[in-house]
């Protein structure tokens, strides 16, 4: 995980004009990890409304393998890592 200040020093205005937040680089970066340049914006959006934690170890899964459709593997680790997020939360509450 990056802390904004070293975001900053990376940004470049003329370059990176729609990142002005941090969910957006970050969701950026796994457009770049996984490769799928295309669909950025919709890495932008789980990066916001995911939690961060989710999102790591669904990318450190995919990068640890040697899959060749790495975004269905990322998605289908992600949907099961917040399945079990969710089930967490629920017997906590109970």
């Amino acid at each position: 995980m990056q802390t904004v200040g070293q975001i900053l020093k990376k940004f470049n205005p003329q370059k990176d004009k729609y990142i002005s937040r941090e969910f957006q680089a970050f969701g950026v970066y796994l457009a770049e990890e996984l490769g799928d340049y295309k669909h950025s914006g919709m890495y932008i959006k789980l990066a916001k409304t995911v939690h961060r934690a989710i999102l790591e170890k669904a990318l450190s899964f995919v990068s640890d393998s040697n899959a060749r459709n790495k975004i269905g593997l990322f998605m289908w680790k992600m949907k099961q890592l917040r399945e079990e997020a969710e089930k967490r939360t629920l017997a906590k509450q109970k």
